[in-house]
C-alpha cells in the first residue's frame, strides 16, 4: 500500500524467526545489524540499543517490510489481550494454499480460511507465530467500493493492513486523523473470531471496528476491545512484545502537527531510504513512525 512501509516485531530467537519466515512465507532478509543508539532513543526504548534485528521482503518486491528485533519474552504476554499494534495483515494469491502450507509449519492456525459476511471481496485466514504475533494472511478477489485493495504479486506478499487494538476506538480515530494525517474509511459491527476466542466471548458477538484511509487506500483497522484488556505489558525501556511499531510514509510529511514523541531527523536504511523520520505516540502508548514520503 502507497502510505504503509513496515511494521516492526519483537522475537525471542531472531535467527529462528528468519528461517521461518523464509521457508513458509517465502521472505528474504535485505538488511540486519543491530539497533543503534539513536534509533532506540527515538522509541524511548534505551534498552533496545544492540539489540539484533534483521529486516525481511516479500519474494514480489515489494518495498514493504517486516523488521523483527530480538529481544528477552514478556512473561504473561498474551496475543489479543492488551492495547496496541495487535496483528499484520499481509495479502496472498491463494488462501487454501497458504492454509495448506501452514497446516505443515510450526505457525498455528487460529482461524482458518473464513469469508466474512457482506465482505465478499476477501477471504481471510489467521495464524500465531512462536512469539504470539499475529499473522492475517487475506485472499483478495475485489475492490471495495470506499477503497482500493492490494494484488497479491507472490503466493505471500506483502503487508497490506496494520490492526490496533484500542481502549477508545473512537478517540483512537480521532487522534490517527488529527495527528497522523488520516481519513476516516468505514465503521463495521463484525463477528470477530480472533477476540471472541482471546476473551471467552460467544462466538457471535458483535465487535465494533473501523478503518483509516489515505485517498482510496486503506492501511489501519482499529478495533474496540473488550474491558478485560489492558495496557501491554513489557521490559524497562525495552519496546513492547509482539507488533511493537507502525511505520507510515506519509506525502504531506511537513503538514504533521505533532506533537512528535521524537522529532523527525534523517535515518538510512531499506525502511527509511535516507528520508527524514518522526516518532508519534497514541493515546494507548502505541508507536508509529512517520516517514517522510
Amino acid at each position: 500500500m502507497k502510505l504503509l512501509r513496515a511494521a516492526t516485531v519483537t522475537v525471542s530467537d531472531l535467527d529462528r524467526t528468519k528461517g521461518l519466515y523464509s521457508q513458509y512465507f517465502d521472505y528474504a532478509v535485505v538488511e540486519e545489524g543491530t539497533i543503534s543508539d539513536e534509533l532506540a532513543a527515538s522509541w524511548q526504548t534505551p534498552m533496545s540499543s544492540g539489540q539484533s534485528y534483521a529486516v525481511m521482503q516479500p519474494s514480489s518486491g515489494a518495498e514493504i517490510y517486516l523488521r523483527f528485533i530480538e529481544q528477552p519474552p514478556v512473561a504473561g504476554f498474551k496475543a489479543l489481550r492488551s492495547y496496541g499494534w495487535n496483528a499484520i495483515e499481509i495479502c496472498v494469491q491463494d488462501v487454501m494454499a497458504v492454509n495448506a502450507r501452514m497446516l505443515d509449519s510450526p505457525f498455528e492456525i487460529i482461524g482458518p480460511p473464513n469469508k466474512i459476511p457482506g465482505l465478499d471481496a476477501i477471504h481471510p485466514m489467521q495464524v500465531k507465530g512462536p512469539d504470539e504475533e499475529i499473522v492475517y494472511l487475506t485472499q483478495i478477489n475485489d475492490d471495495l467500493p470506499e477503497y482500493n485493495l492490494p494484488r497479491a504479486g507472490s503466493l505471500i506478499d506483502k503487508l497490506f493492513i496494520l490492526v490496533m487494538g484500542n481502549s477508545d476506538m473512537d478517540r483512537a480515530a480521532t487522534w490517527m486523523q488529527d495527528k497522523c494525517g488520516l481519513s476516516f474509511g468505514r465503521e463495521m459491527e463484525i463477528p470477530y473470531t480472533m477476540i471472541a476466542k482471546a476473551y471467552g466471548t460467544p462466538l457471535d458477538e458483535q465487535h465494533r471496528i473501523c478503518t483509516l484511509i489515505h485517498d482510496k487506500d486503506v492501511f489501519l483497522e482499529l478495533d474496540q476491545y473488550p474491558d478485560a484488556a489492558i495496557a501491554r505489558p513489557r521490559h524497562d525501556g525495552m519496546l513492547v512484545p509482539g507488533c511493537a511499531i507502525g511505520s507510515l510514509f506519509h506525502p504531506d510529511f511537513d503538514q504533521l502537527p505533532g506533537p512528535w514523541l521524537t522529532e523527525p531527523v534523517v535515518r538510512d536504511g531499506e525502511i527509511y531510504k535516507g528520508k527524514r523520520v518522526g516518532v508519534l505516540q497514541d493515546p494507548d502508548g502505541t508507536l508509529i513512525e512517520m516517514v517522510e514520503g
